[in-house]
């Protein structure tokens, strides 16, 4: 037989073996049990997360001859074509391929005929947001009042390049990048299945490597498999993916903390003679020092952080070592060196410089005294209770509810806005036209205007979007996710002199406004 590879052979079946989308699935599910199914989605996220898997499950679901069902047998002629790519009723388009206004009509034109087999008609278009603007239009008509019997499912990993007359039309279903933890999950479950001889250092630089794309992850399960002999070792992965061990990390980060200049010139070194990317090594200690604040913030949150326990608990151990007014030198510092990088022809000698910097400028042991802060305001009694104190942080007797209301976070906008602006003032430019809007869970919802997508885009980047919830999780005494959408309304742009960016630069320069005569 054919070898079929990893990403194909384990591919889910149905809602229950979808890894790391539980609100997902749950919601379809309740959708399907209540007889509520949307006439049409739009399942957004990341690449390999999961979002085509899952609508071909939502397919067999409707179209199971005991459908609809949350749970589809697998088994009926519908079940079995729909998994093998072959149903009549289920029509899967690429809209990278298909993504001319010709193709939309015809789907227009046979939109109307009844399923052959099934009960309904499914259209699955992947990369919706490859679709022409002509494409989009013509869409519109059907996708706002299709049949009866019609389904649609669009999937694409860039939301904000499908038309808002298209979003308005469908329910968005938003996939999350998949955490290390559940991607290890899975990759044992595989392991084991296939007898293939492993470690978990093995998964879990396979599962950092991924990026939250669990089809990446097994990928490389596959890719390292092929290149070892009778057993996957770490070896293995440092050689074929060039990552850096986390150990590296730690070990760079302790000869920082004791000012040894020439140790941490080798760790490098090393790094370096081994033949590893030296840009993925400096993003990888960029996201350290972020995780070294996380956890001092929030005493190594196992939900900020995505690394397994005992990785948490070194950094927990680490970052008692620094101060945050450190950690936030460190993290500029590096960021940086990016920077710096883009005109130099090696990172090499930027990147020496740095470390010197930061080993030979770090004070020595575990900080004295009160380190800058994000707010003034020490953390409640409840969550001191059972977690160490820190020899930085003032004993204090306050308490304060865990739960937080869109009206607490409102009220700290403008505090942790302005705090932000010593840290890294483009990430205080762009929030502050933001606006939370309402609260879910432990996630903040920030709204921006819709013609300020470009601030939405910058702040979901990982680093910037760490800082924001280090610094409100700070303020509001609670570890806090933050998530940014787009509202329909667009804001008229301010008057030169009075818009937030040009105060901050006047501020930083010390400049003024000249007006024309």
């Amino acid at each position: 037989m054919p070898y079929t590879v990893f990403a194909l052979k384990w591919r889910p079946n149905n809602f229950d073996e979808i890894t790391g989308q539980n609100h997902i699935v749950v919601s379809l599910k309740n959708a399907i049990a209540k007889n509520r199914l949307a006439h049409a989605y739009l399942f957004a996220g990341p690449r390999g997360v999961g979002k085509t898997s899952t609508a071909r499950i939502l397919a067999k679901a409707l179209n199971c001859k005991n459908g609809p069902t949350v749970n589809p047998c697998g088994q009926c002629p519908s079940c079995r074509d729909i998994a093998g790519g072959r149903g009549f009723d289920v029509i899967e388009i690429d809209g990278a391929s298909n993504r001319g206004i010709d193709e939309v009509r015809v789907l227009r034109e046979n939109v109307k005929f009844a399923p052959v087999g099934g009960k309904f008609k499914i259209y699955i278009i992947d990369e919706v947001h490859m679709l022409t603007t002509e494409a989009f239009n013509a869409l519109l008509k059907t996708l706002e009042e299709p049949p009866e019997f019609v389904k649609f499912i669009l999937a694409t990993t860039q939301a904000n390049k499908v038309l808002p007359t298209i979003l308005s039309r469908c329910l968005r279903m938003d996939f999350r990048r998949i955490p290390v933890r559940e991607i290890i999950l899975q990759l044992e479950k595989i392991v084991s299945a296939e007898k293939i001889s492993t470690d978990k250092e093995v998964l879990f630089a396979i599962a950092r490597s991924s990026d939250g794309s669990l089809r990446d992850a097994e990928s490389l399960l596959d890719q390292l498999i092929s290149f070892s002999k009778d057993k996957v070792v770490l070896a293995d992965v440092i050689s074929v993916l060039g990552v850096v061990e986390q150990e590296v990390l730690f070990e760079l980060t302790d000869k920082i903390i004791h000012n040894d200049v020439k140790g941490a010139l080798e760790v490098l070194n090393n790094v370096i003679d081994a033949g590893k990317d030296i840009t993925n090594f400096l993003n990888d200690l960029i996201e350290h020092f972020r995780n070294l604040m996380i956890a001092k913030v929030t005493k190594a949150d196992p939900n900020l952080i995505d690394l397994p326990n005992e990785a948490c608990l070194k950094l927990l151990e680490q970052s008692q070592s620094f101060s945050l007014e450190e950690i936030f030198s460190a993290f500029n510092v590096l960021v940086n060196t990016q920077e710096i990088s883009k005109r130099l022809d090696s990172l090499r000698i930027p990147l020496e410089v740095s470390i010197v910097k930061l080993a030979h400028e770090k004070k020595p042991g575990i900080a004295n005294g009160n380190p800058q802060r994000f707010s003034a305001v020490s953390k409640p009694a409840e969550q001191r209770s059972s977690l160490p104190m820190q020899p930085d942080e003032p004993k204090t007797t306050e308490s304060a509810s865990s739960i937080v209301s869109v009206e607490n976070v409102k009220s700290a906008w403008q505090e942790m806005i302005r705090n932000l602006e010593r840290v890294k003032i483009s990430v205080a430019t762009y929030l502050s036209e933001g606006e939370p809007v309402r609260v879910h869970g432990n996630t903040v919802i920030v709204s921006f205007p819709k013609n300020y997508s470009l601030h939405k885009e910058s702040l979901e980047g990982r680093e910037n979007r760490s800082l924001i919830e280090a610094a409100l999780s700070e303020l509001l005494h609670t570890s806090l996710r933050v998530n940014f959408t787009l509202s329909q309304e667009a804001k008229t742009k301010e008057n030169t002199q009075d818009s937030t960016f040009v105060k901050s630069a006047l501020q930083m320069f010390g400049g003024r406004v000249i007006k024309e005569e």
